[in-house]
């Protein structure tokens, strides 16, 4: 399988946007275009900014190309704003889901916790980062990886849960209370312009 492997903080300098929450991602520094000179007066047309968006997005949620294909022709079959079906539907990956509740630092730290099968959907183990939850679905971490995702939780000082989640740190449990509307998702990106990079 073709997955990236190499340096992260590459990606967020390549697309010119954090593509994770921690600092190492965030800082002005690490933002600069990559090579010796930077941009230098590059400027993007059309194409290239309908496709850095659509990098900036599958790089953001850790999901590959024919997987992105697979999302976007689902979020066109939904009723309604084909971009904004399909951040719902990333949004709702149970990996991202486990990010955003803050009991993981990155989305790479939190596909691995699922894919380890170290996270309960409804009480039923799941080794599926790619599984899409739905309202009332209960996500629980197992005992013995309960101690890593409280260390995880003391890392992210200041972490927002998501509106659309309801987390109970004592007892690590995240309850899908509503699903998530695109003003709260904590991305800067545009869906209708990578709708319009696949037309």
């Amino acid at each position: 399988m073709a997955r990236y492997t190499g340096p992260k903080l590459k990606l967020s300098r390549r697309v010119g946007a954090p593509i994770a929450d921690n600092p190492k991602h965030t800082s002005k520094r690490a933002l600069v275009f990559p090579g010796m000179h930077g941009y230098r007066g590059r400027r993007l047309r059309a194409y290239g900014i309908r496709l850095n968006e659509k990098q900036k997005v599958k790089y953001h949620y850790c999901v590959q190309e024919a997987q992105f294909r697979r999302i976007l022709a689902e979020a066109g079959r939904r009723p309604g704003n084909t971009g904004d079906v399909l951040m719902q539907l990333l949004e709702r990956r149970l990996d991202n889901v486990v990010r955003r509740a803050g009991l993981a630092r990155t989305i790479w730290a939190a596909r691995q916790m699922v894919v380890h099968g170290h996270v309960r959907l409804n009480g039923k183990k799941h080794d599926r980062p790619s599984a899409v939850v739905n309202v009332g679905d209960v996500i629980t971490i197992k005992e013995k990886t309960q101690k890593l995702a409280k260390e995880s939780m003391e890392s992210l000082p200041g972490h927002e849960i998501a509106d659309w989640l309801d987390f109970n740190p004592s007892e690590l449990t995240v309850r899908v209370v509503a699903l998530p509307t695109t003003d709260q998702i904590p991305f800067d990106c545009n869906p209708n312009l990578i709708v319009e990079f696949y037309r």
